[in-house]
């Protein structure tokens, strides 16, 4: 008895081993001369979808699906299968045909998906992408490294496994992770492998690897490859090899690219002004005979950088070349996109386009398309702009990024100035990267506390925070705006100007400020004026972050060497650092300029309701009979981390910029033009984790909608 329990628990075990690898990998029962399933491919420079008719011409209408919700940071993957589900819809009904994710994502987004399309005449494709962790691309690792090209390899089998429903269960590093049991690869029509390359990993791994080369069954590398190129073979022959070995099926592949290494050759100024010192060329990289549904090239372009052909042409370097698009204008952008898909012998897909409509900025477009410093109606402008120009240019299909809003994303020129743990607590308007999605995500669960508008009904029932003969000023804040309601029942917005100071931090400020005979009878961090269409905030020039971030390079000197005194009676406009190209640092000319920056503390009157028909959602005060309403950016205002209500401490004396907790802030305004002006506390709490928001479709959404599905 003993020994037959023993036989039928070890053919037990076998048997579920054998169950668990079949899940696991994908035995491969299959004829090995059966025909690989094929639902899309490459023919020259178009892709070809299956349809009953056999195959058509197919322009990918594509949407960047991030990871990121409020309260989350994209790594926490807590996006649920029920909003997947709803934003597929929304998706299709504007007319995309498909939608790209960068990395494996939790089970939700596959089990979504799979029910989404089930039955489903014309179904929604996926481009699923191949992550690259931050950390690899930037340590001293060349791609060849075991953490580089192993996890690689290790991501792309998963990756296939997951797509056809036979991974029981991932936890992979950076990734998302879950029980994958639902095969989806009938609606997958390629890959997109890889990130945006830092330039300095393919330099380096050229330098190690001068004679790298690879040759496979369906990608091999061209004599003049380099050994960076070398390594994308090898993993796109292995995904490729992989998929059909156990699968009997092929997908598109593209190998990620951006304009830092693209292919092109530049005078050797332009190099050295954008660190240009590498290439990534995918026309080195062959496919087989084995491959039959092709290669497309993939790149993320934007209109405002690096912009190398408007900086050419502006500055009259190289050789020039024409820059007339189809509307006969000049156009530096589709001048770019016209030069790449010229270029390449295969479909070019632009897989990130667009504009954020952010309030804060980073660079500047000559037509308009900027890097933030858009309203919602501009950002819609440019994103349609962006796409004709894609189309006219040749290329064979784009993606849009990005689908929505990602609160816990982080920028160059604003980096520094908040808490990069707590991003995801709260919307910060200064950060442009924040808010290139067709959706975005406004505090409050149906509606934000207060909208500037001209209607004051929110503010109807509420205790004033300061009373004074002239004006009454009330307070709310969300995650995303401190709002204030000024009314006096002799105060006209119009013609009467109006002081305010704000006390933020209790290790600096001023009574007075320069220029006026106004004494606050609290020391004030900012001070606000505002006449008809004329508004602005200034800032205490001992509190001015761009100084002490950017003071070198903006003013010429160390500001740390001789400090701002701590109460200064000097208040500075608030400006944003700008990357922007001049004649001085193209060596071009040897008179310093100035560098750019984004007058941000001006303030711009106009309706924030969302609801309303002149809606514009970079407004910061709107008038009503004998009051104001304004709303101001945690940012603007030097909070760090308003979740928390922590601002930023002492510059000067911390050397940079850190935390400091506070409780409360201070606030005064007056009419007048002389006199004291008392200050008023408003209680401050924080509300850590437990953010509130609401979806809302931007312009955008529905712009698009008419260009890709008119009705």
């Amino acid at each position: 008895m003993k020994k037959f329990i023993i036989t039928v628990s070890v053919l037990l075990c076998l048997f579920l081993a054998f169950q668990w690898y079949d899940y696991r990998y994908g035995l491969n029962w299959r004829s090995s001369d059966q025909p690989a399933e094929i639902i899309a491919k490459t023919e020259g420079r178009q892709i070809l979808i299956k349809k009953p008719e056999g195959y058509v011409p197919f322009e990918i209408r594509g949407v960047d699906l991030g990871v990121g919700i409020p309260g989350y940071f994209a790594t926490d993957y807590k996006i649920d299968k029920v909003t997947y589900l709803r934003w597929f819809d929304l998706i299709q009904q504007m007319g995309a045909n498909t939608i790209r994710v960068y990395t494996i994502l939790g089970s939700d987004f596959y089990n979504a998906f799979y029910e989404y399309n089930q039955g489903r005449e014309e179904p929604l494709y996926l481009i699923h992408g191949l992550w690259v962790n931050d950390y690899v691309q930037f340590s001293h690792r060349d791609a060849y490294d075991d953490a580089f090209l192993g996890t690689f390899l290790e991501d792309a089998r998963t990756l296939i496994n997951i797509l056809h429903g036979k991974q029981m269960f991932s936890l992979g590093y950076g990734t998302g992770s879950g029980s994958y049991n639902h095969d989806v690869s009938p609606w997958v029509i390629g890959y997109i492998l890889g990130v945006e390359w830092e330039p300095s990993t393919v330099a380096f791994t050229n330098q190690r690897y001068p004679s790298a080369a690879y040759h496979g069954e369906y990608f091999s590398t061209k004599p003049e490859a380099n050994a960076f190129e070398a390594m994308l073979a090898q993993v796109g022959d292995t995904l490729a090899r992989y998929e059909d070995q156990q699968f009997h099926c092929q997908k598109m592949i593209a190998f990620s690219n951006w304009p830092t290494t693209d292919p092109f050759d530049y005078p050797d100024l332009m190099k050295k002004m954008f660190e240009k010192f590498t290439s990534v060329d995918v026309e080195h990289i062959a496919v087989q005979s084995a491959f039959q549904v092709g290669q497309f090239a993939s790149y993320h372009v934007y209109p405002y950088y690096p912009d190398y052909l408007g900086v050419m042409n502006r500055y009259e370097i190289g050789d020039g070349m024409e820059m007339t698009d189809q509307r006969s204008e000049q156009n530096s952008y589709y001048a770019y996109l016209k030069q790449l898909a010229d270029y390449h012998s295969m479909p070019v897909i632009i897989a990130e386009f667009g504009v954020p409509s952010s309030r804060g900025q980073a660079k500047k477009e000559s037509r308009g398309r900027s890097q933030g410093g858009l309203n919602e109606t501009e950002q819609a402008d440019a994103l349609v702009s962006c796409y004709e120009d894609i189309m006219a240019s040749g290329c064979a299909g784009s993606i849009v990024f990005s689908w929505q809003d990602e609160w816990f994303k982080r920028t160059w020129n604003t980096m520094a100035h908040v808490d990069l743990t707590k991003t995801p607590f709260w919307s910060d308007v200064q950060t442009n990267e924040q808010f290139f999605g067709l959706l975005a995500f406004d505090p409050g669960k149906k509606r934000s506390v207060s909208y500037p508008d001209g209607d004051l009904e929110e503010w109807q029932g509420m205790d004033p925070v300061s009373q004074t003969e002239e004006l009454r000023i009330y307070a709310q804040y969300d995650e995303k705006y401190l709002y204030l309601m000024i009314e006096g029942t002799d105060y006209n917005p119009v013609t009467d100007r109006l002081s305010l100071g704000l006390d933020i931090t209790p290790q600096s400020g001023s009574h007075r400020v320069l220029g006026t005979a106004l004494n606050f009878d609290q020391p004030i961090d900012f001070y606000l004026t505002l006449r008809g269409d004329q508004a602005e905030i200034q800032v205490q020039e001992r509190y001015e972050v761009l100084n002490a971030v950017y003071g070198s390079l903006v003013y010429g000197g160390d500001p740390y060497l001789d400090p701002p005194a701590k109460d200064s009676p000097v208040f500075k406009p608030i400006r944003l650092f700008l990357q922007e190209v001049s004649a001085y640092n193209l060596g071009l000319s040897k008179v310093w300029e100035m560098p750019a920056t984004d007058p941000t503390g001006i303030l711009k009157r106009g309706n924030g309701n969302p609801a309303a028909s002149d809606f514009n959602s970079l407004t910061d005060y709107c008038f009503a009979e004998h009051a104001v309403e304004l709303r101001l950016p945690w940012e603007l205002l030097n909070f760090s981390n308003p979740s928390e209500m922590q601002i930023h401490d002492d510059y000067y004396e911390k050397y940079g910029i850190e935390n400091l907790s506070i409780s409360s802030i201070q606030v005064g305004a007056t009419i007048k033009y002389q006199g004291e002006v008392a200050m008023s506390e408003i209680p401050l709490k924080g509300w850590g984790r437990n953010v509130s928001y609401h979806e809302r479709l931007k312009e955008a959404y529905w712009r698009m909608q008419q260009v890709w599905a008119p009705k």
